[in-house]
């Protein structure tokens, strides 16, 4: 597990290859990731919209935006915590994700930008 703390806000991610859905022939690899979202600083936040930067090992990149994630737009009270699964295919056995979700302080409207730490996508027998 990877994680960091922007301003008082920790995400922390897990991933795993699916094999199931992936199709290494067709340079086709599935991935999922879990990222928790806790709110560590003393004021309640929302989660408006997320940012991700995808890179595949041919170095293609693409960028993925659009509000909230997985359909929801979280309220994190302080101490709180979020968790959603979600999934990126690659055009490669070998990729990375990082971005931002821009969140905003429920006291005074406040929006501010946290950091998604980078992390790897690695089908396991690469590791090997």
């Amino acid at each position: 597990m990877i994680s960091a703390v922007t301003d008082g806000v920790k995400v922390s991610v897990m991933t795993e290859y699916q094999p199931e859905y992936s199709s290494p022939s067709q340079a086709h690899y599935v991935f999922t990731y879990r990222i928790t979202i806790e709110n560590e600083g003393p004021s309640t936040v929302q989660l408006l919209r997320r940012h991700w930067i995808i890179y595949d090992a041919h170095g293609m990149a693409r960028e993925v935006e659009g509000e909230g994630v997985v359909g929801q737009q979280p309220i994190l009270e302080p101490g709180e915590t979020h968790e959603y699964v979600s999934g990126c295919n690659l055009r490669s056995s070998l990729g990375k994700m990082g971005g931002t979700y821009l969140m905003e302080r429920i006291i005074d409207g406040k929006q501010f930008r946290v950091n998604i730490p980078e992390f790897t996508m690695v089908v396991p027998y690469r590791l090997n």
